[in-house]
């Protein structure tokens, strides 16, 4: 078992390239002994922005606060506390802010 606050675990800088003022929160993985589920923090600083990119698994999410737009597969959503997203695996996908933003 694991309980912590989520702010209590580091947060690491995205080093992709072309990732601009995003950070990352693990706070439950595989260090952690979950076997099959990462469940990270993504926060983008204002004018943040990810790399278009797509990885082999999926990403759901849902915004904590902030806003932002996401687009996936070419098309443009914006992203709003609340909203809850499912980006299947290897689509590309990139996240942009004009304002802070953070998402589970």
């Amino acid at each position: 078992m694991k309980h912590i606050h989520y702010l209590d675990e580091d947060a690491e800088d995205m080093s992709e390239a072309g990732a601009k003022g995003v950070k990352l929160r693990t706070v439950l993985g595989e260090k952690d002994g979950v076997p099959n589920f990462y469940m990270r923090t993504i926060s983008f600083g204002q004018g943040g922005r990810s790399p278009n990119h797509s990885h082999d698994y999926e990403h759901e999410l849902f915004v904590i606060n902030g806003s932002g737009t996401a687009e996936v597969d070419g098309e443009s959503i914006h992203l709003k506390p609340g909203d809850v997203m499912y980006i299947p695996a290897n689509v590309n996908h990139c996240f942009r802010t004009t304002e802070s933003m953070e998402f589970l």
